[in-house]
């Protein structure tokens, strides 16, 4: 009789880790969530739509990969999304932006109200869970 292999329990300090990551997003996410509602109560309709466009809009990348969705695995990213997808949620894009937002004298409000849309979203997805994707489309571990 073969002895059947337990996968080891995750270590109680990397999921203590993962905790306090999924915090701290989630901290962020109500920080540019709310600075985004404020940009657009402040400025107006233009700034709140464009908040709200950019924080829907990283998910647009979803229906890349549409046609080919009926032969990928539960919870996997069609692979010719994925560029798209990872793109869209990195953290880096938004913020290098927005410190150009800050350093060029352009003040329109609304690219404000999007940046932090957009950094909302991802902060969300963060908190949540969702993670960029490996090229297989699978989450990242």
């Amino acid at each position: 009789m073969a002895a059947v292999a337990t996968p080891a329990p995750k270590a109680p300090a990397r999921t203590a880790v993962r905790v306090v990551l999924r915090v701290g997003w989630f901290a962020a996410a109500v920080f540019w969530t709310v600075l985004a509602v404020l940009e657009g109560v402040h400025h107006g309709w233009p700034a709140g739509t464009a908040a709200l466009l950019f924080a829907l809009a990283p998910d647009l990348a979803l229906f890349v990969g549409l046609g080919e969705a009926p032969r990928t695995a539960r919870g996997q990213l069609p692979p010719r999304a994925v560029p798209y997808y990872n793109a869209a949620h990195r953290a880096l894009v938004p913020l290098a932006l927005l410190a150009v937002y800050t350093v060029v004298p352009l003040t329109w409000p609304p690219v404000l109200a999007a940046l932090c849309g957009w950094l909302a979203h991802i902060s969300y997805d963060r908190a949540f869970g969702y993670g960029l994707r490996t090229k297989e489309g699978f989450q990242r571990g």
